[in-house]
């Protein structure tokens, strides 16, 4: 139970007593003094039809299983508080009729109270539905911010990527670029080295050439002069001039076709 209500609770019942005991005692004077007496009964209602009232909006405000009961109990107030008004009624009345009327008065307006806390009970429950239904537009609202926010970051994130691979692409371009360079230079030394072989070759193959006529020359050189001089020191020496010739061709060829062979491999 709420500790509210039972303070309401408490209240009521010290205000209830007090204003039956004024009661009992205003019955039994006259005059001036039960005119006053009546004044301060009239007061005391007044305090505790408050507290009826806060006692309802407090009830109204808990959990339904403590809400029925304390309802009921209020039920039970309300009933004592109209005992205590129409006992008020009965003692400033001096017409019984008047007195009876004034009680169906009272009944009623207890039903109108009845009818506005009921108002008021539904009007309760409405606004918290308005409650809750606002607490759910904002937090709607705050997964839609949170969503955005995720949304901009993941596009910041694409645009650094996409600015990745422009680089990286720019760069493939720069490597291929240089490659076609490094093509040609190396297309252009194996021309040039294929050059230079075919020239050294055609170099020793005229060398070559030479040293075959020179030979030549030096064969008809020896055969002349010992045609001239047919003597044994002459032939001795066209011999020996000849078998140096032939000795002299016969190392120097192949040393001459082996550096051919390097040379154009």
């Amino acid at each position: 139970m709420s500790d509210v209500f039972e303070g309401y609770e408490r209240q009521y019942c010290e205000i209830s007593a007090n204003l039956s005991r004024k009661c009992t005692s205003a019955s039994i004077l006259a005059g001036e003094q039960k005119k006053q007496k009546v004044s301060e009964i009239k007061a005391g209602l007044e305090d505790a039809e408050a507290l009826i009232r806060k006692m309802d909006l407090e009830a109204r405000s808990l959990q339904p299983s403590v809400k029925a009961m304390l309802l009921a109990k209020l039920r039970e107030y309300k009933s004592d508080l109209n005992n205590l008004k129409s006992e008020v009624k009965r003692i400033t009345s001096t017409n019984a009729n008047l007195a009876a009327r004034d009680e169906l008065l009272e009944s009623g307006m207890a039903d109108t109270l009845t009818a506005s806390a009921d108002q008021r009970s539904r009007l309760m429950m409405s606004t918290e539905r308005l409650n809750h239904s606002s607490d759910r537009v904002k937090e709607s609202r705050r997964t839609m911010l949170e969503t955005e926010d995720l949304g901009v970051s993941i596009l910041h994130d694409l645009h650094q990527q996409r600015q990745s691979l422009l680089h990286a692409h720019n760069t493939l371009h720069g490597v291929d670029d240089n490659i076609g360079k490094s093509k040609k230079i190396l297309t252009a030394m194996s021309r040039r080295m294929s050059r230079n072989k075919w020239i050294i070759g055609s170099v020793i193959g005229a060398l070559v050439v030479a040293i075959i006529l020179i030979m030549g020359f030096v064969c008809n050189y020896f055969e002349i002069v010992r045609g001239s001089q047919p003597t044994p020191q002459g032939d001795l020496l066209l011999e020996s001039g000849v078998s140096s010739g032939q000795f002299f061709y016969c190392l120097c060829f192949p040393i001459f076709i082996f550096r051919l062979r390097e040379a154009l491999n």
